[in-house]
């Protein structure tokens, strides 16, 4: 099934609908310009500007290091290229946690100085005050809960959360908690698909699966795992749609077998 071409502007409005109507939502991370275009062309609904930029545009080992300032030109290169796709930014960590007003002034620089249609953060109930307080000056907050690569120095681990009977009951109490403080959208990473399922009867909004099974109404990839540039990172819940790694390392050599050969440029290639 392509997109849904009557859908001249995706908003959250539009993600509800989906929901209700039982189409799943399609996500995407993208960080630049050129990949941001080809997306918007393509149909995708969400655009995540992702903390993810943090691994696979700078080298990081985790999504800590990036900034605020870094996001905002990530975020602000995608936009220039979008026409019809909700984009979605990350708050980056250490400018929203335990502090409510950070976390506006926060969201407000992402929201001015890159003209996002939204933000999203990690964690449930710690994080409330900072969603109703970000709602409360107009700007749209999409959640995130299981594995929140932000705390991976307190999970010390990226594997599946929630698996516990415990923790899944907070994740479904945090879940409705977002709910309630007014997100418009969840993020589920890396649990059980049973209870994806069951988190995403119980909601009212959206929810976006990452290695949550197929129950959530939307999923989304790191756009660098999904083409295959990235090919050292195999988690089970990865399709890759291509391997972009290969392909282009095959055109890297043969452009420059074709310089060393003199056959680059010929004659006319040139003026």
């Amino acid at each position: 099934m392509a997109y849904n071409k009557d859908i001249k502007k995706v908003t959250t409005h539009v993600l509800q609908e989906m929901k209700n109507t039982g189409e799943k939502i399609a996500m995407l991370t993208a960080y630049d310009f050129s990949m941001g275009r080809i997306l918007d062309h393509a149909g995708i609904d969400v655009i995540l500007v992702g903390d993810s930029a943090s691994n696979v545009m700078a080298g990081h080992e985790t999504t800590l290091p990036i900034t605020l300032d870094q996001m905002i030109y990530h975020a602000s290169s995608v936009l220039r290229a979008i026409n019809r796709a909700l984009v979605v930014v990350d708050l980056p960590f250490g400018t929203y946690q335990g502090n409510s007003k950070e976390a506006l002034n926060s969201s407000i620089r992402i929201m001015k100085e890159s003209g996002a249609h939204a933000v999203k953060l990690e964690g449930g109930k710690e994080v409330e005050d900072s969603v109703k307080r970000i709602i409360s000056a107009g700007i749209p907050v999409m959640g995130h809960l299981g594995l929140t690569p932000q705390s991976i120095y307190k999970f010390g681990t990226y594997t599946v959360r929630a698996k516990e009977e415990e923790e899944a009951h907070k994740l479904i109490e945090d879940a409705l908690c977002l709910q309630e403080a007014g997100c418009f959208a969840v993020v589920l990473e890396k649990i059980p698909a049973k209870l994806a399922t069951e988190v995403t009867s119980k909601l009212s909004i959206p929810t976006i699966g990452i290695g949550a099974g197929g129950g959530c109404d939307g999923q989304v990839l790191v756009l660098h795992d999904m083409l295959g540039i990235t090919n050292e990172f195999h988690p089970r819940f990865l399709r890759r749609y291509l391997n972009l790694y290969e392909e282009i390392t095959g055109a890297v050599s043969h452009y420059i077998s074709d310089i060393k050969k003199k056959d680059f440029p010929n004659d006319k290639e040139q003026y």
